[in-house]
């Protein structure tokens, strides 16, 4: 559930995929708490310095070679060409006009990249470095966004071909997938207050809200 259907093992040179990503799989970790947090529409925080995702996104992977090598990594997609605000009268996020000029478009790679299947099966894959930002001049490689915008997060894993002409078979090299339920809008504040909520009540790391009390 959940994931982009990637093309057959058979077929390869027309569009067919690797034998070795062919199979791969990736299950999304923490799906209810996903879920919920869709249902009320996600909200991510995206600062000048950069700010972590809440709920991290993390992967179960299997069907890879256990001996081949893989880089993961991410990239966010705009779900439309609009921009938002949000109707604290009506709950809701209402079309503000087109959406403002594509931030540069960036990767996140997992710093264990790259490593071997087995050990990508070995555990879950957490992207917990990955940081969002709305500093269109960032030089810390976070991931740029515009907020008030919509974007859906999507996870590649790309086969290292040993071969000395790989870049030929960069397209048979890799499987993406996607998750509906981890879109959300980039926001500077949280707009929606259940969302606020929700993210406190969930986040071990918002246990000084929860207590009335400064973190340390």
């Amino acid at each position: 559930l959940g994931t982009l259907p990637g093309w057959g093992c058979e077929g390869l040179g027309a569009g067919g995929k690797n034998r070795r990503v062919c199979h791969a799989a990736a299950r999304l970790e923490m799906g209810n708490l996903w879920e919920e947090f869709n249902r009320l529409g996600t909200e991510m925080i995206v600062t000048k310095a950069g700010r972590r995702m809440f709920p991290t996104f993390q992967v179960k992977l299997s069907g890879l070679d256990p001996l081949a090598d893989y880089v993961l990594l991410m990239d966010f997609v705009p779900l439309d060409d609009k921009r938002y605000r949000y109707a604290f009268h009506s709950s809701s996020w209402l079309v503000a006009g087109r959406a403002d000029p594509a931030a540069p478009g960036r990767v996140h790679f997992h710093p264990d990249s790259p490593a071997k299947g087995a050990q990508w099966m070995r555990q879950i894959v957490s992207f917990d470095k990955l940081k969002l930002t709305n500093n269109l001049l960032d030089d810390n490689g976070h991931i740029i966004l515009n907020s008030m915008h919509r974007y859906q997060p999507r996870f590649h894993v790309v086969l290292v071909d040993p071969r000395r002409d790989s870049e030929r078979f960069a397209h048979e090299n890799f499987k993406s997938f996607s998750f509906p339920e981890t879109q959300f809008m980039a926001v500077t504040a949280y707009q929606n207050h259940r969302i606020t909520q929700l993210k406190i009540a969930s986040n071990p790391f918002a246990k000084g809200f929860r207590d009335g009390e400064p973190e340390p």
